[in-house]
Order: C-alpha cells, then structure tokens, then sequence
C-alpha cells in the first residue's frame, strides 16, 4: 500500500513534454510509480481538474538571515517554492570573525536592502567559519529544502580585515591562498557555489562600493582554482557587464572547471547590452564553458506607497517633519490637514531625489486590482495627469492615499525600457536561460519579487494579452527541472519514478496574486512587503504536505542540502 496516491492529475512532470493524464504514486519521500495506477493507498487525493506540477525550485534568494529565525520562509512557501538557495551576489554572514559581525550587517543592508536593525535583533551569529554556519541552518525542519553558497563578500572580510573593504588594497598571494582554502573547506561542506558581486549598484549602507567590484582576475582565479580541487559548485556574479567583464567570468569558469551564472537583465541606460550578454553566454557555451543567465519573469519594480521606503515624497521636508508618526497618525494627518496635502504636491523641493522622481513618475503606474505587471505606457501617472490637465504630484499622492493610505504605485526601473515585456519574453525563451532574479528576502521594502513563480504560470501561459504567451509545460521545466539542474540537483524537478516527491497541486483558472502589501512581522518590529497566492490547493516537500488550500500545514520536512555536485566538469 503506498503512502499517497494522486489520482486523475493534469500532469505538467518538469520535462517541457505535453501535459498528460495520469495518477501519481509516493512512498516516504519518493514518486515511486506514474501512470494510469490501480494501487491502494493510506491517503488519496482526487486532483480532477488539477494541474500536478514538480515543486518551484528557486536559485536566486537572501534568505540568508532570514532562515536563521524563520523556519517557513516565507513568502516564497506560498508560493509552491520547495527549494530555496541564498548567498547570492556575493553577500551573506559567513565565514565571520567576532567583532566583524557589523560590517557584514552593514554590506547586506546596503546591497540588499534589508534594515541592520532587523538583521542585528534576528541573527545570533553563533558561528564563524561556513562549515559551522552550514551546521547551524541544519539544526531545525523546514518547510522547503534550503543551500547556502559561500559569499565572496564575507570571504574577503574574514581574510583581508578593514583591508578586504578599501579598493586601494590589494590581496597578497598568501591571502588569496587562504581565501582559496577556506572556500574548499566551504564546498567541501556542502556549498552549493561561491558568488561574488562586480556591480557598481551594490553598495554598503554606509555608501561604500561592495568589497568584491574592483577584486583582480587573479583573486578571481585563485578562487577558481579552489573551485576546481573542490569539484563542485556554481560560480554566481551580478555583474554590470560592461567591456571584457564576462570574459573574465567565462575564463574563472573555465580556470574552475565549474557551471557559471549571471544575472541577465535590461538597464535603461544601456537598453541593448543584454542582447550583447546573453550573445556572450551563447558563445561560451558553444565553447564549452557551461553559462548560464538568470532572468526574471516579470519588470523589477520599485513599490511605493505611504509606507514603503521610497515614495515621490520620501524626501520632502514636509513629509520628513512628519517621521516621528506612526503611518496611521501619517495618514490621518494628511486626511486633515488640507495645507500639507498642498504643500507636498506644489512646494516641490529641488534636491535629487525630487529630480528622479520628476522623471519616474512618466514610468510609474498605479498598482491597483487586478494586478498588472505589464501597463500601458499610456497609464503612468504622469501621462494620466496630463490628460487630465491636473498635477502628475497630486495625482500620485491621491493614489497613495486611496485605501486608507494603503494604495501603492508601482515603478518598473528595469527589464521595461519598451514599456512592454517582449525583452524579458526573449529572454526567459532561451536555451542558456534559468528563472533566478526573485531575490527572496532581499529589498523588504521596495520589492516583493518572491511571489514570481506564481506570475510566471498565471501571466505567461493564461492572462498575457500585450504579446505572445509562452507554453505552460515550458515554463514549468524552468522553474523545476532547469532551475533544479542548474545546482546540480538531480532529484527533483520532474516528477517521475524515483524523483523527490515535492509537487505543486494547483487550481490553474485561480491561480492568481493577492494585493502586496506591508508586514511588520521582522525581528525588531521590522517591515517588508509580502504578496499571498491564491490557486496552490496542496503542496508537498519529500512527500509531506507543507500547505493546503494557501495556508502552511506546520509540517517541517524541509533539509539543509550539502554538497551538491553542480553540473558534470566543463
């Protein structure tokens, strides 16, 4: 008698082959049997009208605090996410001497935008090498399996001291030697890769450029070569990529004998340089390098409301003399006070950001219900206002004040050059492509990007009318069996004999986004957004369920994974 049996399945198994009919058979933590089952069972699940698919494999996450207090991880668990990997862009909290502990919650502050004062209440810093920061994610279940890369960040801090953050210091042989061998030590523990970041848009919260940007190729090859004595592990870079950079990284790769990924996206200021990357990638590959670009599904947006980050009045003085309210005391305040309102949307300071923000607002749309992550250039604020013939400032602060100050405006600063998503449609349909620019548990207050996995099915294969969708089995294999291939995670992401048993069972018609919006559920009474699914009636991590009907069951099977092999030797 098996232990679940999953009748009448729409089956999408991972594989990019047509969806089938089928019933699905797991014993323990494996499929143990697919096809047409006549079987017995101690539970059974009538899946009849139901999309069965592999559970979402996410490789580009900053859980990497995160999963030391927060055993769900959420928001990326609603969202049928069943294997989560962090460290990415080279930032994380491992390894790290006593007393050090400070710059490493400056960098990740900074460079993800996560408040050091969530950071500083929620990490105990019990570790110092990464083998022991390893051991410490391993202690407590989960609800999804987690891996955890070695920041190159970090690495550098730990050898170099104060020296590893000033870009006038160079590392000597011996300490590169020593950065090389403690990153063994780390994929020999279980690392899943090594990231370092080489962007000048990654900066410390103290304004300082990340330690990583001006490293030497012979920092990055000595790495290499520790990857290589390794033998396992991904290279990851967010990279500008500009002149010869990617050169650099494909020749690391090739010193390394290891897989490559890179972020791939479109910037405004140099619209068609992912076209020259993604070339790149191409032609490493016919080489014999394996690259890889991360692509995201959707424009990475900046979320503005009342109480986000950033607003188009986050600066203003009158908006500042008003930091000591809590929002609700903000909001009533703007309610009552009718010269304030005023004040906000004609006494328009001139400093920077007013400047940017003078500008955004032609690029910024109301985020209202049904959600659209793909407007019309025609409905930014700015072209609304006009046609109106009202202020484009009173407009965006009547937005952001509609739903008792809960209202949010939405700003795609990149991968929405054209005001369309033809670019991102180009890129996710690439052969040297993978879903990797979530970036789950980073920017808590700007961006909810966790929730992509559920947009890449809902919008690409069923509500996309501004352009041609994209086939459901195909965005199913990228967000499962390629993205799970990538790390050299061979068990899961197809569902078939002897694969894990992490599956999403989903009601395809409702499957939809719910309205992002503001928690304050961080250590130190933190905020970030967070954005619920609908449309995930079960999920199930090594055969145990983790969620049904959109709401987390308790049950804790997920695992730290060590030691993944991440592709065969190029």
């Amino acid at each position: 008698m098996h232990d679940l049996i999953i009748r009448n399945a729409n089956l999408v198994d991972g594989s990019a082959e047509p969806a089938r009919h089928a019933d699905i058979a797991i014993d323990r933590d494996r499929i143990v049997a697919v096809g047409d089952l006549s079987g017995k069972a101690h539970r059974s699940i009538d899946a009849d009208g139901m999309l069965v698919t592999p559970g979402w494999v996410d490789i580009h996450t900053h859980y990497d605090g995160q999963a030391t207090w927060d055993n769900d991880l959420t928001p990326s668990s609603w969202h049928g996410v069943t294997t989560s990997v962090f460290g990415n862009c080279g930032v994380g909290f491992a390894p790290v001497k006593p007393g050090s502990e400070a710059y490493l919650i400056n960098l990740m502050e900074g460079v993800e935008d996560i408040p050091g004062s969530v950071l500083s209440e929620g990490l105990d810093f019990d570790w110092e090498s990464f083998p022991e920061y390893l051991d410490v994610l391993e202690r407590h279940g989960r609800t999804m399996d987690i891996g955890a890369q070695m920041p190159h960040g970090a690495l550098r801090f730990y050898v170099m001291g104060e020296r590893g953050a000033d870009h006038s210091e160079v590392p000597t042989e011996t300490e590169i030697a020593r950065m090389g061998v403690l990153l063994q030590q780390a994929l020999d523990a279980g690392a899943m890769g090594f990231t370092t970041s080489r962007t000048i848009k990654h900066r410390a919260a103290d304004g300082s450029a990340t330690p990583t940007l001006s490293a030497s190729e012979a920092e990055l090859f000595g790495l290499a070569d520790a990857m290589r004595r390794a033998g396992s592990g991904v290279l990851e870079c967010n990279s500008d990529l500009g002149e010869g950079d990617l050169d650099v990284l494909v020749e690391a790769a090739r010193r390394a004998g290891r897989p490559l990924s890179v972020l791939l996206l479109q910037v405004d200021n140099a619209p068609g340089l992912w076209r020259e990357t993604l070339d790149g990638i191409h032609a490493a590959n016919a080489a014999g390098v394996k690259v890889t670009g991360q692509v995201g599904c959707r424009p990475i947006g900046i979320m503005m409301g009342l109480e986000t980050t950033v607003h188009p009045f986050s600066q203003h003085p009158a908006w500042l003399a008003l930091a000591k309210l809590s929002p609700q005391q903000r909001y009533a305040t703007l309610c009552s006070d009718a010269a304030l309102r005023q004040s906000l949307v004609t006494d328009i300071p001139d400093n920077a950001h007013t400047k940017w923000m003078d500008w955004a607002l032609s690029r910024s749309f109301e985020l209202g219900m049904p959600l659209q992550y793909e407007p019309d250039p025609s409905h930014s604020i700015a072209a609304r206002a006009a046609s109106a013939g009202s202020n484009k400032w009173q407009l965006a602060l009547e937005l952001m004040m509609a739903e008792d100050g809960h209202a949010l405006l939405l700003y795609p600063f990149e991968n929405y050059n054209a005001g369309n998503l033809e670019v991102i449609r180009t890129m996710l349909a690439d052969e040297h492509t993978i879903c990797g620019l979530g970036d789950a548990g980073a920017h808590v207050a700007t961006i909810c990007d966790a929730s992509y996995p559920t947009f890449l099915l809902s919008h690409w294969a069923r509500d996309r009318v501004r352009g041609e969708q994209l086939p459901l089995e195909f965005l199913v294999h990228k967000q499962s069996r390629a993205t799970a291939l990538s790390f050299g995670l061979a068990d899961r992401g197809l569902i078939a004999p002897g694969y894990r048993a992490d599956l999403n069972l989903i009601d395809f018609a409702a499957l939809n986004l719910g309205r992002p919006h503001l928690a304050y559920d961080l250590p130190a009474g933190g905020k970030r957004f967070v954005q619920h699914a609908a449309g995930y009636q079960h999920t199930f991590v090594a055969g145990v369920e983790v969620s049904a009907s959109g709401e987390l069951t308790g049950n804790r099977p997920g695992r730290l994974l060590r030691g993944a092999q991440a592709a065969p030797n190029v």
